[in-house]
């Protein structure tokens, strides 16, 4: 369970100025829901005064979604489009008390929301990078995006790039990715010297099988062998060599030499590959 503070859960239990709104001025969308966050933001703006009269939002995700989405459209109302501009997503999160720093990337989310529909507004294109490469594409997060939040919030680690966008937070496939970002932007040859990167159990698991599809398997298929995955405890790694390679005098050479050393480098160093009997 996130430690939540009072102010989230109230802005999450009660959201304040939800729904669509009729002829709005400015809309922002950002988010997709098959990342798993989406937000519109809808604002109201007096023409004369440059100010925003009201703003509203639609969203889909976690409670610190809604949370950071309720707060912007209370933070907003009565700013000025410049005031409004100078919003950080870090404003965002002391309204609300603070967030849990793996939730940040909700608070983000806001920010970009508030500027693609300020940017609606006044008849320009949100700020896109059409030509930024796609680092995560379990969440669709682009190379520019990560680049960015690194040099604002002066990110130093893949869990706080993580926190503050999502990217490495599903497969885990894009982490190393993040760390040579992560050493081009510090100016570091190694951006994470101390510890590997945090994983769950399931993006472990994940990573582990997609390695040995992407990375080991094909390398055995060459040879008429193949490899199957059993089962993951812990850092035990359980495999059933299959086809050639079942039976194969230089078996325990290939778990050790080719499975294990594969895995170890690609998903952590201390995976023990098994042979399941």
């Amino acid at each position: 369970m996130w430690d939540y503070t009072k102010s989230v859960m109230d802005h999450f239990a009660h959201p304040r100025n939800v729904g669509k709104m009729e002829h709005a001025d400015g809309v922002g969308e950002v988010g997709s829901l098959a990342c798993g966050d989406a937000l519109k933001l809808y604002l109201k703006i007096d023409k004369e005064t440059g100010k925003i009269e009201d703003a509203r939002f639609q969203t889909f995700g976690c409670a610190s979604a809604i949370a950071s989405a309720s707060a912007l459209t209370e933070i907003v109302k009565g700013m000025s489009i410049e005031e409004a501009m100078k919003i950080t997503n870090d404003d965002i999160a002391r309204f609300l008390g603070g967030l849990p720093e793996q939730k940040m990337h909700c608070s983000v989310m806001g920010k970009e929301a508030l500027e693609a529909a300020i940017a609606n507004y006044k008849g320009e294109k949100p700020q896109e990078h059409a030509d930024a490469e796609v680092i995560c594409k379990c969440f669709w997060i682009d190379e520019e995006k990560i680049r960015h939040q690194i040099r604002e919030h002066k990110l130093t680690t893949v869990e706080q790039v993580t926190d503050y966008t999502k990217a490495g937070g599903g497969c885990g496939g894009c982490i190393p990715d993040i760390k040579r970002i992560l050493a081009e932007e510090t100016g570091k040859a190694n951006a994470e010297p101390q510890e590997a990167p945090r994983m769950t159990n399931l993006q472990r698991i994940k990573l582990i099988t997609a390695t040995i599809e992407t990375k080991i398997a094909p390398t055995l298929r060459a040879d008429g062998g193949d490899l199957e995955l059993i089962d993951v405890d812990g850092v035990d790694v359980y495999v059933k060599l299959r086809g050639a390679c079942a039976g194969c005098p230089g078996a325990k050479a290939t778990l050790r030499s080719i499975v294990q050393e594969t895995l170890r480098k690609e998903v952590s160093p201390d995976l023990n590959v098994i042979e399941a009997k």
